[in-house]
């Protein structure tokens, strides 16, 4: 994997992580709303607009990290951002990873590792 496709994958993983644990924070900030309220508290919120930022950075990674590599490549490396969000959520929000979310982290990380020594 040549510099540039590892700087792209890193910033693609980032960028998503940044992303979703935006939108959990937005989301959090409508909890006791209900309806369209709570669609108007979460709207006020940077988080929100964060995460569509990061989404929209992500995009541009993703496709510039996807002309680098074939698309099977990179579909199973970039399914360690399921990895980092879970961990995201437990630090930031502490969430709760059961025994079966960690064996799953395991076997996710390992397919990315078997796949990324290629």
């Amino acid at each position: 994997m040549s510099q540039l496709t590892l700087i792209l994958w890193v910033l693609n993983i980032l960028t998503d992580t940044a992303g979703q644990l935006a939108f959990k924070a937005a989301a959090q900030n409508g909890v006791g709303y209900s309806g369209l309220a709570q669609w108007r508290q979460m709207m006020c919120h940077p988080w929100l607009w964060i995460g569509m930022g990061s989404y929209v950075l992500e995009f541009v990674v993703w496709l510039a990290f996807l002309s680098l590599v074939p698309l099977s490549l990179g579909m199973m490396l970039g399914s360690i951002n399921i990895v980092v969000i879970m961990i995201g959520g437990r630090l930031f929000f502490k969430e709760v990873l059961s025994p079966w979310s960690l064996l799953g982290i395991v076997l996710i990380a390992c397919g990315v590792a078997v796949v990324g020594i290629e």
